[in-house]
C-alpha cells in the first residue's frame, strides 16, 4: 500500500479544491475588508500615578511624612520594578512602574491591589493629607481638536456639547477635554483695611461659608407631598457681593469691603494654547478593534456639521487625525502587495514560463486570504506591526509555491504526467518545506512569547508571519498541485533539445560546485573567515532601538529651573511661539504648559505635571519642512532662561530621554556635586546635546520663625498662625456656588499687592485674641534657601542627568563615548552613592534579553524539527551552520546604506535564518536521496546542489525584489535591507559553501571511522 500523498489526493479531488479555493478567496476578501484598522497595536502601559496632597507641607515634609509611608506599602506589590517620586510644596507624585515582563493579564489585578493598599494606608497619613491613584494612561487619542475664539468657560461648554455628540458615534471609546481652567469667584481684600474695621479674614471666610451652604429641603404632607424649597442661595458674583456680614455695629455688605470678581484660579494647574491663542483640547480615542478609517470619516463629518452652527469667532481645528496614517499604511501595504505580485510573476515567468509563473503568483492572494480569515477570527487589527508582518510574509510565502511548482516542472520536463508531478512534489519537498516553515516560525517564537512591552507591541509579527508561513505550506501542497494540473501544459517535455540540468549554464555551474567540493577545506575556511570578519564589522553598524517617526510632528520641550512659576514658563514658551508664528513650514503649533499633550500617538508616553515645563507640539507641512523647522528650533537651545530640547517622535517604545544616568545616594548636596561632574563630561562629548539635570539647584525661600511664647500668650498656635498666612497669600475656599452642571469655588484671599510684595510680609495683620498685630511681632522673617523639588527612586534621593544624541548619532554612540569616563567616575564615588545607566539603550537591552531568554526554547524546538526531518546529527549540523551565513551580506548592506540595526532589523535576521535553513534542509535531504539512489557522496552533493539552483535563486530573487520597495520605509526599511543583503550573500554561500561543508564533514567522519578501525 502506497504512503498517503496529500497532493495526489488534492489532484484527484480538483473540483472540490478549486471550489474551496474560490471560497477562501471570497471569505478572505470579506474578512480583510472588516478587519479593524489602527495606526499602532495596543500595548499595556505598566504604570500608575499616585498623587498625594498635604497643603502647607514643604517638599522635605512631603518626602518624610507622605512619600516614605506610601513607598513602604507600594514596595510590597507584585512585579514592582521601581517607584519614582516627585515631591514639591504641598504635593507629591509617585510613578509606580511594573517590571517590563509583567504578564499583561495581571496588570489590572495589580492596580486593584495597589488601590486596596492605599485605602488601608490613608488613616496613617498626616491629618489633611489625601492620596489618589490613576492608571488611565493607555488610551491613544488619535483624533485631537483645538477649540479657540472665546474665553475658557465658553470653550469648555462648547467642547462638552461636542463631546456628548461624538461619544455616541460607533467606535468611540472615550472623549476627553483638556485645557479647562478652574473657574472661581475671588473675594479679594486689603488686610490692613479689613483689620481697621475690626474684621478678621477668618471671620469673613466663616460667615461667607455659612451663607453659601446648601439648605435642606423641607416638605408638607398633604394628599401629595409638597416640597418646600428655600431659595436665595448665592449663585454668582452679584449675590456673593450682596451677602451680608453680621457685625456688632450692624451688617456689612461683602462687596463694600472686598473686591468680588469671577476669574480663574491663579496660578493655573496648566495652560493650553493653539498658535499663541488660549485653547481647549478635545481628544477622541478609538475602541479596540474599531475601524480607524471609518471612525475618522464619521468624526470629521460630525465636527464639520457642528462647526457650521458655532457662533462667530469660535473655531475648531483638527491637529491630529489618525485615519490619515492608517490610510497611508494600508495603501502602502496594497502597493507592496501589488509590487510583490508583479515581482513574483515576473521572476517565475522569466525562469519557468508563463503558466508556471501564473500558478506561483496565484499562491500569494490565496495565502493572504487565509491569513485575513485567521486575523479576523482572533481579532488582530491591521496596524503598523501586522501590516509590516504581512509585507514581510510576502517575501517568505512565495518560497513554498516556487519550490512546489519547480518540483512539478522538473518532473513534467522529464516526461511525467501532471498527477505524477504533483505527487513527486509532495514526496520530495512537502516535509522539508514544512520543517523549514516551522523552523522560521520557531525563530519568531521569542518575539511572540516574551512578556516585555516591546514584544507586546511587536508580538503580532510572530502570529501573523507564522500564520502566513503555515498557510503558504498548505497552499503549496493543496492548491498549487490543483492549479498546476489545470494550468501547466501536459507536454512540457516536448520540444526540449537537452535533458534537464544539462544545458550550458548548468554544466558551467556543475564545474564550479565540483571545484568547491574538491577544495572543500579552502572554501570552508574562507567562508568562516569572511563570517568572522562580518562579526567583527558588526560593531561598526549603527545601533538604534526603534527608528524615528516619519510623521510630520516634532516636540519642543522647555524646562525652566525648579521653583519657576507657570507664569514664567508661559512667558518663555510665548517667545518660542513667536519664532513659529507665520513660518511657512509650520502647519500648526500648540503649546501645553504645566503638563504634556494628550497621548495622540502610542509611543508617546504620559508626562508628570510640572509648572516649570512646557511642550510645544509642532506639525510641519511635510517631512522636509519638519527637518527645516527642527534646524531652526535647535538654535534656541542656547536660551539662558531655560533648557530647550527638540526631539522627533519614535516609532516604538522609548525612554523619556535617549540617554539617562541616575545618581543615587542619601545627601542631595553630594548628589548635586556628582551630577555636575557627570553633566560636564556629557557636554564635552561631541555627539551629545541637550544635557541637563532634573533637580539639584537650591532656590530662595522666605522662612518665618515664630516666637512660640508670644503666639501662645496671644491665643494662637502654630497651625492657626499658618492658616491665616496661607489664607492671605494663597487664598482659602469659603464655599461654592452652583453654575448649571458645575460648581464654582468661592475663594477668600488678600489683594494682589499683598500677595506679590515680599516687603509687606512683616506688616501683614494677624488676628489674635488681643486684636490685630503685625506678623513680625510674632516672630522673625528671614530669607533661606531650599530644594523646591525632590526626586526619589525607591524612596532614595535620585538626580537624573539626561542627554540626547546629535542628528546622525544614536544613543549608543553617546553611551559608548561615556564608557571610559563613567568607569573613572564610578571609582571615585563616595561610599553609599552609585550611578545607574538608563535610556533607549537600556530599553533595547531589556527587550533583547527577554527574547534571548527564550532562544534556548526556540533552539530546542529547531533541533527537534531538524532531527525529526533529517534523522542524522551530521545533517542537522550542516543545516545549522548555514543559519549565520546571512550575517555576511547583512553587515555589508547595513554599512553601505548606513541603516541602523535595532529591534526591527533583528526580526529580519530571524526570518533570514529561517529562509536560509529552509533551503539547506531541502538541499541536504536531496543529497540523502541521491545517496540512496546509488550516487557516490561527492556526486550526490554536486547533483543535489545543481537541482536546487533554480528554486534557491528564484526564491531569493523574488524576496529581494519584493523587499526593495520596503527598504525605503522608515520603520521596516532596516529589516528589508537586512533581508536583501543577507539573502544575496547567503544564496551564494548556500550553493557553494554548503557543499564544501558537507565534504569536510564527510572527510571528518571517514577520518574518525578510520581511527576507530585502527584502534580496534
Amino acid at each position: 500500500m502506497s504512503a498517503f500523498n496529500l497532493s495526489r489526493w488534492a489532484v484527484r479531488h480538483t473540483a472540490f479544491m478549486i471550489f474551496l479555493l474560490v471560497l477562501v478567496f471570497l471569505a478572505g476578501s470579506d474578512a480583510f475588508l472588516h478587519l479593524g484598522r489602527a495606526e499602532d497595536p495596543s500595548f499595556t502601559l505598566k504604570e500608575m500615578l499616585v498623587a498625594s496632597q498635604w497643603n502647607g507641607a514643604t517638599p522635605d515634609q512631603m518626602r518624610l511624612q507622605v512619600a516614605k509611608p506610601l513607598a513602604v506599602v507600594l514596595r510590597t506589590i507584585d512585579h514592582l520594578d521601581y517607584l519614582e517620586t516627585y515631591c514639591l510644596p504641598g504635593a507629591c507624585l509617585t510613578r509606580v512602574v511594573l517590571m517590563d515582563d509583567t504578564p499583561r493579564k495581571e496588570v489590572a489585578a495589580i492596580w486593584s491591589q495597589v488601590r486596596h493598599r492605599l485605602d488601608d494606608t490613608r488613616p496613617t497619613l498626616p491629618e489633611g493629607a489625601s492620596v489618589a491613584a490613576n492608571d488611565d494612561f493607555a488610551d491613544v487619542y488619535g483624533y485631537v481638536f483645538m477649540l479657540t475664539g472665546a474665553e475658557n468657560t465658553a470653550l469648555v461648554r462648547t467642547a462638552e456639547r461636542l463631546r456628548d455628540i461624538l461619544q455616541r458615534l460607533p467606535g468611540v471609546r472615550k472623549v476627553d477635554i483638556g485645557g479647562e481652567e478652574q473657574s472661581r469667584i475671588a473675594v479679594s481684600v486689603d488686610p490692613g483695611k479689613l483689620a481697621a474695621i475690626g474684621i478678621g479674614l477668618s471671620d469673613l471666610r466663616e460667615n461667607l461659608s455659612a451663607a453659601l451652604k446648601m439648605t435642606p429641603m423641607a416638605s408638607m404632607e398633604q394628599t401629595v407631598s409638597l416640597p418646600v424649597i428655600i431659595s436665595g442661595l448665592p449663585d454668582g458674583v452679584a449675590t456673593v457681593a450682596d451677602t451680608q456680614l453680621p457685625l456688632a455695629d450692624g451688617p456689612v455688605r461683602i462687596g463694600d469691603i472686598a473686591r468680588v470678581t469671577r476669574d480663574y484660579v491663579w496660578p493655573p494647574f496648566a495652560l493650553t494654547r493653539f498658535e499663541s491663542k488660549p485653547a481647549v483640547t478635545l481628544s477622541v480615542s478609538m475602541s479596540r478593534g474599531a475601524d480607524g478609517l471609518t471612525l475618522g470619516k464619521a468624526i470629521s463629518q460630525t465636527v464639520s456639521s457642528f462647526r457650521a452652527d458655532l457662533p462667530v469667532g469660535f473655531d475648531i481645528t483638527q491637529i491630529e487625525d489618525q485615519s490619515v496614517y492608517i490610510r497611508e499604511a494600508v495603501d502602502t501595504f496594497l502597493l507592496k502587495f501589488c509590487v510583490a505580485l508583479v515581482v513574483v510573476l515576473g521572476v517565475a515567468v522569466l525562469s519557468m514560463g508563463v503558466r508556471p509563473g501564473i500558478v506561483v503568483a496565484l499562491s500569494v492572494p490565496a495565502t493572504l486570504a487565509m491569513v485575513a480569515l485567521v486575523m479576523n477570527i482572533f481579532g488582530i487589527n491591521l496596524d503598523r506591526i501586522s501590516l509590516g508582518a504581512l509585507i514581510l510574509a510576502l517575501g517568505l510565502l512565495v518560497d513554498d509555491a516556487i519550490i512546489s511548482v519547480e518540483a512539478m516542472v522538473v518532473r513534467l520536463e522529464a516526461g511525467a504526467s501532471r498527477e505524477e508531478a504533483a505527487a513527486y512534489a509532495w514526496d520530495h519537498t512537502a516535509f522539508p518545506m514544512l520543517s523549514g516553515t516551522l523552523l522560521t516560525v520557531a525563530g519568531f517564537l521569542p518575539v511572540g512569547l516574551a512578556q516585555t512591552t516591546t514584544s507586546e507591541y511587536a508580538g503580532n509579527v510572530f502570529w501573523v508571519t507564522g500564520t502566513a508561513l503555515i498557510c503558504s505550506w498548505f497552499v503549496a501542497v493543496l492548491f498549487i498541485p490543483c492549479l498546476g494540473v489545470k494550468l501547466l501544459p501536459a507536454d512540457f517535455a516536448q520540444g526540449r533539445r537537452e535533458p534537464p540540468y544539462q544545458s550550458r549554464s548548468y554544466r558551467f555551474l556543475r564545474k564550479i560546485i565540483t571545484w568547491a567540493t574538491m577544495r572543500s577545506w579552502l572554501v570552508a575556511v574562507s567562508t568562516l573567515g569572511v563570517l568572522g570578519l562580518s562579526v567583527a564589522g558588526f560593531v561598526l553598524v549603527r545601533q538604534q532601538f526603534f527608528p524615528l517617526s516619519d510623521r510630520p510632528e516634532f516636540l519642543v520641550d522647555i524646562m525652566l529651573p525648579p521653583a519657576s512659576t507657570i507664569e514664567r514658563t508661559s512667558v518663555i514658551t510665548a517667545r518660542i511661539e513667536k519664532r513659529l508664528a507665520g513660518d511657512p513650514d509650520a502647519a500648526s503649533y500648540q503649546s501645553f504648559i504645566g503638563q504634556g499633550p494628550p497621548r495622540f500617538y502610542l509611543p508617546y508616553g504620559p508626562t508628570l505635571p510640572d509648572p516649570t515645563r512646557a511642550t510645544i507640539l509642532v506639525v510641519g507641512t511635510s517631512l522636509d519642512a519638519r527637518e527645516r523647522l527642527i534646524a531652526r528650533m535647535e538654535a534656541l537651545r542656547v536660551m539662558p532662561e531655560a533648557e530647550i530640547d527638540v526631539r522627533r517622535l519614535s516609532l516604538g517604545p522609548s525612554a523619556a530621554f535617549p540617554v539617562l544616568y541616575r545618581v543615587l545616594g542619601p545627601d542631595p548636596a553630594v548628589l548635586s556635586s556628582i551630577s555636575e561632574k557627570l553633566e560636564d563630561t556629557l557636554e564635552k562629548i561631541p555627539v551629545s546635546r541637550s544635557v541637563g539635570v532634573d533637580w539639584g539647584l537650591r532656590a530662595p525661600a522666605i522662612s518665618f520663625q515664630s516666637d512660640r511664647l508670644k503666639t501662645a500668650r496671644l491665643g494662637l498656635n502654630h497651625h492657626a498662625l499658618g492658616q491665616q498666612v496661607s489664607t492671605l497669600l494663597s487664598g482659602a475656599v469659603a464655599g461654592e456656588v452652583l453654575d448649571n452642571d458645575k460648581r464654582v469655588q468661592v475663594m477668600v484671599q488678600a489683594d494682589m499687592a499683598t500677595r506679590t510684595d515680599p516687603s509687606r510680609l512683616n506688616t501683614m495683620p494677624i488676628q489674635t485674641r488681643a486684636g490685630f498685630v503685625p506678623l513680625n511681632a510674632l516672630g522673625r522673617v528671614q530669607v533661606a534657601s531650599t530644594y523646591p523639588v525632590e526626586w526619589l527612586r525607591n524612596d532614595e534621593a535620585c538626580m537624573t542627568v539626561h542627554a540626547s544624541p546629535i542628528d546622525g548619532a544614536s544613543p549608543s554612540d553617546v553611551t559608548t563615548a561615556m564608557n571610559a569616563s563613567m568607569k573613572t567616575l564610578r571609582q571615585t564615588l563616595p561610599e553609599g552613592y552609585r550611578i545607574e545607566s538608563d535610556g533607549d539603550d537600556k530599553m533595547s537591552q531589556t527587550a533583547n534579553e527577554a527574547i534571548y531568554g527564550l532562544l534556548p526554547l526556540s533552539l530546542v524546538l529547531m533541533l527537534i524539527l531538524l532531527m525529526g526531518m533529517l534523522q542524522d546529527i551530521r545533517r542537522v549540523a550542516f543545516v545549522l551552520v548555514t543559519a549565520p551565513m546571512g550575517l555576511i551580506g547583512t553587515v555589508i548592506a547595513l554599512l553601505i546604506t548606513r541603516a541602523p540595526f535595532g529591534f526591527v532589523a533583528l526580526l529580519g535576521m530571524i526570518a533570514l535564518a529561517g529562509m536560509i535553513m529552509r533551503n539547506a534542509i531541502i538541499l541536504v535531504d536531496q543529497i540523502r536521496r541521491n545517496e540512496i539512489a546509488g550516487m557516490d557522496y561527492r556526486h550526490a552533493v554536486v547533483e543535489a546542489t545543481v537541482t536546487r539552483v533554480r528554486p534557491v535563486l528564484l526564491t531569493a530573487l523574488a524576496a529581494v525584489f519584493a523587499f526593495i520597495p520596503l527598504s525605503f520605509n522608515v520603520f521596516w526599511g532596516p529589516m528589508a535591507i537586512v533581508m536583501i543583503g543577507g539573502l544575496a550573500g547567503a544564496t551564494v554561500l548556500t550553493l557553494f559553501s554548503l557543499p564544501a561543508f558537507c565534504m569536510v564533514g564527510r572527510a571528518r567522519q571517514k577520518s574518525l571511522s578510520s581511527g576507530e578501525h585502527h584502534a580496534a
